[in-house]
Order: structure tokens, then sequence, then C-alpha cells
């Protein structure tokens, strides 16, 4: 049995990043070196500068970047009663209707109206599962853009209201970030700055995209010691028939696909499961832990997760249980920073 007590550990609370720094390329890489990269007998570990990527990178691997962008996904309001609500939309479904998350004293009965943002009124629906559908009185994009607000992690602290600022409104957002839909960044991408990207192109590293809308159930606790009884949140996802085009040349030429994120990889391996990459859109509810075998992704560059966390499995299936302990271990000890605003890692499919 897989367990969840497998995938604690303690990390200082002053390696939580609370801010992003001042240039996005600035943070640290931890490049994580498997056995059979350098035929010793256990990983090694190299304390890069994030710039360092295109060293590790050659000419002709694909770089596949997840092109969603965050929504102002949080409004708060009140009930017709004057109680106080606060909404976080989960997912867009169409141009006036939104799956959404809705605290307050007392869940709203369907055909309840709540003003948002002392702006407009929104109907409740019907639940679906944890969520309320809700309907919005004009287009939904315009709406939250005009009037919502930027939702950030829960381990990243902005007082009281625990509200995004201007700084977070831009940071919080990959250069590439095109199509809106998430609820949480891309993190992994956050990294890369116009000259980054620049350098890499220079290089001969070829681009790629697939849009992943990151829910908010990407940071809820896996609530089950047997992960095999965990149910896994769904995202939806897009993949271009370019995109495919790019991997199947990529590895044709002998080239490296390497997924920008654990959402660029989730997307990949869900539209992977016949065993051949497929272009389209789907859901996903893929839960990907030790004893996975991945179909696309040769390389992963990502952050640092939480604790228990789902991703946490999923970057311990890509190189191993035991490397990613190691891996962790080394980073609380050289003081990386952690999550969201923190450093990034490079891994290689074992």
């Amino acid at each position: 049995m897989q367990a969840l007590s497998d995938y604690d550990f303690t990390l200082p609370p002053e390696l939580i990043a609370q801010l992003p720094l001042a240039e996005r390329s600035a943070s640290r890489l931890l490049h994580v070196i498997n056995a059979d990269e350098n035929t010793v007998d256990s990983p090694a570990f190299m304390d890069r500068q994030f710039t360092d990527i295109v060293d590790l990178l050659s000419a002709g691997d694909l770089l596949v970047f997840n092109d969603t962008r965050v929504l102002k996904a949080r409004f708060f309001g009140v009930k017709k009663t004057g109680g106080k609500v606060e909404v976080l939309i989960e997912r867009v479904i169409d141009h006036s209707t939104v799956h959404a998350q809705v605290r307050a004293s007392k869940s709203p009965p369907a055909g309840t109206s709540l003003r948002l943002a002392d702006a407009f009124d929104v109907v409740v629906g019907e639940r679906v599962g944890e969520f309320f559908t809700l309907t919005f009185p004009a287009d939904v994009f315009e709406l939250i853009e005009a009037h919502g607000r930027l939702p950030l992690p829960p381990y990243i602290e902005r007082g009281e209201a625990h509200e995004a600022d201007t700084f977070d409104e831009t940071r919080y957002q990959t250069v590439y970030a095109k199509q809106p839909g998430a609820v949480a960044a891309p993190t992994a991408g956050l990294h890369f700055d116009a000259a980054l990207l620049e350098r890499l192109q220079q290089k001969g590293v070829q681009f790629a995209y697939v849009t992943l809308h990151v829910g908010a159930g990407t940071f809820q606790p896996v609530r089950v010691e047997n992960l095999a009884e965990h149910k896994m949140h769904s995202e939806w996802y897009t993949i271009a028939a370019t995109t495919v085009d790019a991997v199947r040349a990529t590895k044709a030429a002998g080239g490296k696909v390497i997924a920008v994120g654990t959402t660029s990889l989730r997307a990949l391996e869900s539209a992977s499961q016949s065993g051949v990459l497929q272009a389209g859109s789907a859901d996903t509810a893929l839960f990907i832990t030790p004893g996975y075998r991945f179909k696309t992704v040769d390389r992963l560059i990502t952050n640092f997760h939480l604790p228990k966390s789902t991703l946490l499995m999923l970057v311990s299936a890509f190189v191993g249980y035991d490397v990613i302990k190691a891996a962790y271990a080394h980073a609380i000890a050289e003081k990386y920073r952690f999550f969201s605003y923190g450093d990034a890692m490079l891994l290689t499919y074992k």
C-alpha cells in the first residue's frame, strides 16, 4: 500500500517563499542527476542558477509550456440577507456560467442571488459535487477581469484579507500566459523571462504549448492514508495538433521532451494514455504515483511541492521516491525557497 504519511516532511516556515525575486530568472535551480546519467551509484545534486537551464538543454530539445492564464477568480460579496460570502471560481463553463466554491455561514440555496464586489448579481444554481453553479448577468471573463481579485495560494500571506497586490498581478502570471481559465499559476513557468526565452531559442531549443487550467483542487490536501482511495480533482486541458507534431518530431530526431511544470506533464501524459500522444481537449483526473510509466515526458522543470501533496507523489514517480526524499533534504539544508514563488528543480525520468 502506498501511504500518505510516506510523503510528509518538515519544512521550516522561513523557506516558504512569500514574495517573488526581483527578477524572474534569478531563482536557484537544483539539478538532480540520476545515477544512470553519470554512472555513479547514487543521485547527485548540483546547485545552480535557473539561467543555467540554457546549458543543461540541447539544440533540438522541446520545452512544453502551459499557456493558461490565471483569472481574477476571487470575489467578496453578500447574500440578500446581508450575510457575507466569498466566492472562488473553479471553472468557467461558458460565457455566463461558472462552477465555484462559495464560503458562507450557511450555504445559499438554488435560485437565490449573491451580490459580488458590490457590482453585479449572480444566481445560484445546482451543486456539482463541492461546487456551486453560478450564472453571471454578462460575459464572465469581462466581469472577472473588471471586478475580481487574483487568488493566491493559502501559504502566501498578504494580511488578514489575504489579498494579492498589483505586483502579484504581474508576477503570478507567466510571461507567455494566453488562455484565461486557471485559478492558480503553473508556477514552474514563472522563472522564464523574455531574455531567457530568447537565449534558449538562439541555442536551438524548440517551444510548444499545451493548456491546462489549474483548479483550486491543486491545493486540496489528500485526506486518506491509503492513496488508492484518493479521488483526484479534475482539470481541463487541450493539446493542439501542432504540439503533437512537435513532440513526434523531437522524439524522432533524438531530442528530449521537457515539461515545464507538473501541469504541462499532466496534460501530455493524460493525452498519451493510449500509448501515443493525441491532440484534443478533455478533462483529466490522472493521479500519478510511483509505479506509473511515463509515455511522453523525458525531463521535468518543477518547483518544490507541499508535504503530502499529489504533486510530490508525481515527482516521486518521475525520478524515484528515494531520490526525491534525498533531493528535498538537500534543498532544505541548502535553504532553497519553496512553493509557488520559490526555486526550481530539473529532473530526468529514471
